[in-house]
């Protein structure tokens, strides 16, 4: 039987794609056995935006992508989280010093994140393939099928945002997504506010001190006429939500909104078939967890495929069996905390909101509530 054309290939070339790329060629004897597969950045000028997200990513999740040299030159620092909840007393203040780290976390513009990592993907040599084939079946090899003919991996790790199967919720949310400028910024303060229709998150913004990039959810028709307001209205609307902490609010470039909905499936697919990332849960954006338990996903996957790149007709199921429950807890809490939060504090029920305010206050008083959620958001469960 012909060997398969690679060890391992990563079907989709995002951030957790790339992240993981990176990961396994540092420990395989032979990065060109590792094929990333999906289609490059579209080129942009300098200054041109081609995806409008800014991405929160915590403290650990810049440690990871500093040892792998893929950190952005532009990053805003996160040194204090304010949470507060509209229209009710109590909030509570999350800050850096408390948990001995230089900062909670940092705010990257998407666009520069895929940029850096895939500058270090060209230095690493791993194989790009810039088609993105079907989803394979398990098998030992998978088998995938290019338009240029069939290729085959011993493994394949699907990092490619397709919509996993198994847990689905619907929020009625759309994340209503926009650049913003504060008349009196905080500089290093992130704001998360709990209104009746959804959170609200303002982040500092890698391109100017007096910029947040504004994550609005909001019910769908809602977010459709919120993109239609003219830049007044909307500044208007935007500081009836948020309050006055910042100063005067005001839009400085379009509004995009996305849908929200929780979707979350078993990592582990079959023979040789692995899920990381999107591809095994998408998340609320509530507290930016999202893209930080993929990066764990890929750090945690890599760690467990070390001693079978070194000899890979060992066999690697049991590997990938260990690495799957090993991923359970941390997966499970963080997909309980995002999705809890965002319905819990959107409640009709008075009490309830009444109780969540008192929640935040009880946060801010006790550091033994406070700090064991904040070290979670922080750094996640690593091995």
């Amino acid at each position: 039987m012909a060997s398969p054309t690679y060890d391992i290939a990563i079907l989709g070339s995002g951030p957790v794609g790339c992240a993981l790329a990176l990961c396994l060629a540092d420990a395989a004897p032979d990065p060109a056995r590792i094929a990333l597969m999906g289609p490059e950045p579209t080129p942009r000028p300098a200054g041109q935006t081609i995806d409008p997200r800014a991405l929160a990513l915590n403290h650990g999740s810049r440690r990871f992508l500093e040892t792998l040299d893929a950190w952005p030159a532009r990053a805003a620092d996160i040194l204090t989280v304010h949470v507060s909840q509209a229209g009710h007393l109590g909030r509570t203040l999350i800050d850096q010093a408390e948990l001995d780290v230089p900062r909670l976390g940092c705010v990257v513009a998407y666009d520069d994140l895929l940029d850096t990592l895939y500058a270090a993907v060209r230095r690493a040599g791993v194989t790009r393939v810039a088609e993105r084939p079907p989803r394979p079946l398990a098998g030992s090899p998978v088998q995938l099928q290019l338009a240029d003919g069939p290729r085959s991996a011993r493994l394949a790790l699907l990092s490619d945002g397709a919509r996993p199967q198994g847990l689905h919720r619907e929020y009625g949310q759309h994340a209503v997504l926009a650049t913003v400028r504060a008349g009196a910024p905080v500089p290093g303060r992130a704001f998360e506010r709990f209104t009746r229709t959804g959170p609200l998150a303002l982040l500092p913004h890698p391109a100017a001190a007096d910029l947040y990039s504004l994550v609005w959810c909001v019910p769908p028709e809602r977010a459709q006429a919120l993109k239609a307001l003219p830049d007044a209205a909307f500044d208007a609307a935007l500081q009836a939500a948020f309050g006055r902490r910042l100063g005067r609010l005001q839009r400085v470039d379009e509004a995009h909104a996305f849908p929200l909905s929780l979707h979350a499936g078993p990592s582990l697919l079959g023979q040789g078939l692995v899920a990381v990332g999107n591809a095994a849960q998408t998340l609320h954006p509530v507290a930016g967890q999202g893209l930080n338990l993929g990066l764990r996903d890929a750090a945690q996957l890599a760690q467990a495929l070390r001693p079978w790149l070194a000899a890979p007709d060992a066999p690697v199921q049991p590997l990938l069996e260990r690495h799957a429950r090993q991923r359970r807890a941390d997966r499970a809490l963080t997909m309980s905390v995002t999705d809890t939060l965002p319905r819990l504090f959107a409640t009709a029920n008075p009490l309830l909101r009444h109780a969540c305010g008192l929640g935040l206050a009880a946060l801010d008083l006790l550091p033994a509530l406070r700090k064991p959620l904040a070290r979670h958001l922080l750094q996640g469960q690593r091995l």
